[in-house]
């Protein structure tokens, strides 16, 4: 491999030159202690690093980025850390989803704008994966990403406690008067007990393991809890790794491939994670040229198993999972549904990566003729209700609703949802399908994670604990239930799903992948001609740009100016 001189050095046109400019930035650097010595002819390493004081996924993001640092300078790189906003999963509303393009913009524009020839990215709360790799990608330096790792398991009583899933369980109980204030008080206390993210097989893991997968990272470094030392001797590894890739020259795009992207689609199936990985991986797919679309989902679900024990499909946490192996043991075991020669970036490829790799534990990584599910643990849906799709996580839902009709309960928003949905008088039974209206990218707007619409009230004092639910928003990836999710076209904008009504019949059919409102074309055109399009929410500000130019649920997300691999134009140094 041929390795690339100082003088190639992109930070070599600010900093290689004794003009007046060049005067500007070696001064300045002097004005904050550094000498030539320290960064001239060496790798400009960004820590793009996303702790905040609002981001408890991220708390130990401090501590980590001084491990980096300490990588990157012994293997003689200049490390500088450059601070991005923080997308805390819980705090920011009305959604972090709303942000995630903000935060690809922020990670591009602070790689191009500044002298800088590598970057470690640190993310993991949910959001954070696929926005600073998609800004990553269309930048197209040499980049590493540092996942922050999952949370330690959380415990009550006897019980162990992962974060969302068990927030769904027990507030179900507590609404249905099974659970007293108290004995919630102990689990709010108990269930998020050490920096990391999710260790469940939210959001978070699955896109930390999905860039794994995909070689965004050393080996082994997504499933390693945030809490642990091992987790701090990775950071100090990526941050070496790093300087290297820079002197090889080995960029994201070298990495993402339509045979990678399989790789981490692949593995999400097999870790039965969050649906919001196929909006995620659309977009961040894109970014690299790979025409990802939902039905690749759909086609890899059918000949995938879940074999990932981990909630909220199955019964273990993260922690567990990384004692039993982890993501280099589970991809090992589904070898052969892998491109194994896929590079990755530590120089070497997948299956070299995982070839050692052993599972410890197989009631946790199981085998594949035990599998949780042998296929379909996500499912693409379409019909007349969703044209250009919806999704659904089969395994996370009760058997006997997959093929289902009832009759609508509908909600024209969120706010109308809260206020009627445990009101004795609303016309609901165990068979209604509760269907929300404007909770898409533009409608709520930013697509919040209110797909698992809470069961009524009084159904739950009668015993009901799941019922299919329709909506165009997403599903936190720690949530369950039959809910269909992402339905394109939204609402908002005029979809199908604007057009249904009280009491009309749908049909659920997830093994013939089926959505269907049970209702004329001619009532869909009537009700179709009457419609009016609601007002935007933003007539200002990073709000109105996003209304502008986001994309639906199938197509990413994105920004429609953002998504593919024109360059992104370097900065004249004047």
């Amino acid at each position: 491999m041929t390795r690339r001189k100082p003088e190639d050095l992109r930070s070599h046109r600010w900093f290689g030159n004794n003009d007046m400019r060049s005067f500007g930035h070696h001064s300045r650097a002097s004005q904050m202690g550094y000498s030539r010595a320290d960064y001239l002819g060496k790798p400009i390493i960004a820590i793009i690093n996303t702790w905040s004081d609002i981001n408890a996924c991220h708390s130990h993001f401090r501590q980590r980025a001084d491990e980096v640092k300490r990588g990157v300078l012994q293997a003689g790189g200049f490390p500088l850390e450059m601070p991005a906003i923080a997308l805390a999963e819980v705090f920011q509303k009305p959604t972090t989803m709303l942000y995630r393009n903000l935060l690809a913009m922020e990670t591009e524009e602070l790689l191009r704008s500044y002298p800088v020839d590598g970057a470690v990215l640190m993310g993991g709360c949910d959001k954070t994966t696929p926005a600073l790799l998609m800004g990553a990608l269309s930048m197209n330096l040499p980049a590493i990403f540092m996942p922050a790792g999952p949370m330690l398991s959380g415990h009550w009583r006897d019980q162990k406690l992962g974060s969302g899933s068990d927030v769904w369980k027990y507030w179900a109980e507590k609404r249905a008067g099974n659970l007293t204030d108290a004995q919630w008080g102990e689990i709010e206390d108990g269930i998020a007990r050490s920096p990391g993210h999710c260790m469940t097989m939210g959001t978070a893991s699955t896109m930390t393991s999905a860039a794994e997968a995909m070689g965004f990272t050393l080996p082994g470094a997504a499933s390693i809890p945030a809490a642990d030392s091992r987790h701090a001797r990775m950071a100090t590894d990526t941050g070496r790794r790093i300087v290297d890739m820079v002197w090889e020259d080995l960029k994201p795009r070298d990495l993402v491939t339509a045979a990678s992207v399989d790789n981490a689609v692949t593995a999400v199936l097999a870790l039965g994670g969050s649906t919001n990985s196929i909006v995620h991986m659309v977009a961040l797919a894109r970014r690299a040229g790979v025409a990802l679309t939902i039905d690749r989902f759909d086609a890899l679900a059918r000949k995938t198993p879940l074999v990932a024990n981990l909630r909220p499909a199955g019964k273990y946490l993260m922690e567990d999972f990384f004692y039993a192996g982890g993501l280099r043991a589970l991809l090992n075991d589904i070898g052969d549904l892998l491109e194994l020669s896929a590079r990755t970036v530590n120089g070497k490829t997948l299956g070299e990566n995982i070839a050692s790799a052993e599972v410890f534990d197989r009631d946790v990584i199981l085998p594949r003729d035990k599998a949780l599910v042998a296929s379909d643990s996500l499912a693409v849906l379409r019909g007349n209700l969703a044209p250009d799709g919806a999704v659904i996580k089969p395994a996370a839902a009760e058997a006997r609703l997959l093929k289902h009709i009832g009759h609508a309960v509908v909600f024209a928003d969120y706010n109308d949802m809260a206020a009627r949905i445990d009101d004795p008088a609303l016309p609901v039974t165990a068979d209604s399908v509760l269907v929300l209206k404007h909770a898409g990218p533009q409608g709520a707007p930013g697509m919040p994670e209110w797909g698992q619409l809470p069961i009524p009230k009084k159904l739950l004092a009668a015993g009901v604990r799941d019922m299919v639910r329709i909506s165009d928003a997403r599903m936190s990836g720690t949530s369950y239930g039959a809910c269909v999710l992402h339905v394109a076209p939204e609402s908002f904008v005029g979809g199908p799903l604007a057009f249904v009504q009280d009491g009309d019949l749908i049909e659920l059919d997830v093994p013939a992948r089926k959505l269907e409102l049970k209702v004329s074309a001619a009532e869909l055109a009537r009700r179709r001609a009457s419609w009016k399009p609601p007002e935007m929410h933003y007539t200002r500000g990073f709000g109105a740009l996003y209304q502008r130019h986001i994309t639906q649920a199938d197509q990413g997300c994105d920004f429609d100016f953002l998504e593919g691999i024109a360059p992104t134009a370097e900065p004249e140094i004047h």
